[in-house]
């Protein structure tokens, strides 16, 4: 979601970047927590500029081996690279219509690119960046996820963006291509989802019909619907797997809700940024990140399965709403979507994630 675009990270840069987001942290600090007088969870360390870019970034992929980052930027229609461990801008990709989610293949050095202009699935060699293949799905192609027991990719398609009343959730191998079949919701508004890696069920965010829907993989059918009563549109979700807890953020209006991933019980809610696109769940400092689009990343504290709190409010930029965290580096990449019409010049911003509390695990029922 450019021509030509270069990052800048020099230290003048950076200096003007703090001057940038000063503004930004004086607005907010009247309503940051007071746990915000801490050290800082996140700390701003580097920043991409992408100059010329008009539009909404989606989803980010990465390849820890290769030292690349790569960038769904959705309404460019392009696929953005950058260096891992600098933020560097490296090539832009073109070729796509509407590119949402990226899957790097490392066996085959290969990108799976959801790309709901033209219903296909696009499989890019990673080396050269050429199209190799397609994936033929359902018109809509958007979100995905990834079973590491089954080696399967979800990839959510369907739904109003391609005046469909209906959103379906494709089963595919993301080697082959092999398209192993689709469970349909009667919904055109079908989100994100989290997938047990060691255990039978997927949940996915019907976000029109405000419920988390829970799906046997094994038989690819939808075993229980979870109300998320305390607001509307239920949409990016992340999940800490090993306590049984979904953490899932709402848009109307922004809310944290943690479910018990066992029962559907809801644990807790916290205010949560507005226009959130994206959930990071981080496992070795049990935090969670919300990115915000209205300027800042929410960030909670997981003490242990029951007992969460409100940690920080990091200053962000206007429209940064999705991220990565790459845990080999202690980063979390943050989107800048220009799109909202707020004059927010598009980028990629690099926080350094500092060391937290580690969760402690019980008997989560």
């Amino acid at each position: 979601m450019d021509v030509s675009i270069r990052p800048i990270l020099s230290r003048t840069l950076m200096a003007a970047a703090g001057l940038l987001f000063l503004g930004q942290a004086h607005a907010q600090s009247a309503a940051a927590p007071a746990a915000a007088a801490a050290a800082a969870p996140l700390t701003l360390v580097g920043q991409a500029d992408l100059p010329g870019y008009s539009g909404d970034f989606d989803h980010f992929a990465y390849d820890a081996k290769g030292n690349r980052l790569f960038l769904a930027a959705e309404d460019h229609g392009t696929l953005e690279v950058f260096d891992l461990k600098s933020g560097a801008h490296l090539k832009t990709v073109t070729g796509f219509e509407t590119p949402h989610s990226i899957f790097y293949v490392p066996s085959k050095n290969h990108l799976l690119v959801t790309d709901s202009g033209d219903s296909m699935t696009k499989v890019l060699d990673a080396t050269t960046y050429k199209v190799v293949g397609t994936v033929k799905l359902t018109p809509g192609a958007d979100s995905i996820g990834y079973d590491s027991a089954s080696k399967h990719l979800y990839v959510v398609t369907g739904g109003k963006d391609v005046k469909m009343t209906e959103c379906l959730l494709a089963e595919i191998d993301p080697v082959t291509g092999k398209h192993f079949g689709d469970l349909k919701f009667d919904s055109n508004h079908t989100e994100a989802m989290a997938i047990e890696q060691h255990g039978d069920h997927l949940f996915i965010n019907i976000t029109d019909k405000n419920y988390m829907a829970v799906v046997d993989k094994k038989t690819r059918a939808v075993v229980a619907t979870w109300p998320i009563k305390e607001a509307e549109q239920n949409a990016p979700v992340a999940f800490d797997e090993a306590n049984h807890r979904l953490f899932v953020v709402t848009r109307k209006p922004g809310k944290l809700v943690v479910l018990n991933s066992d029962t559907g019980a809801s644990l807790a809610s916290f205010t949560a940024p507005e226009r959130t696109d994206e959930v990071v769940f981080d496992k070795a400092n049990g935090r969670v990140y919300v990115l915000g689009g209205e300027g800042y990343i929410g960030v909670y504290q997981e003490k242990d399965p029951d007992h969460f709190a409100e940690l920080a409010h990091v200053p962000s930029a206007k429209g940064a709403k999705t991220g990565i965290l790459v845990p080999e580096l202690n980063r979390l990449f943050v989107a800048v979507s220009p799109g909202e019409g707020n004059n927010t010049g598009a980028a990629v911003l690099q926080f350094a994630v500092a060391p937290g509390d580690t969760v402690h695990t019980a008997s989560a029922k």
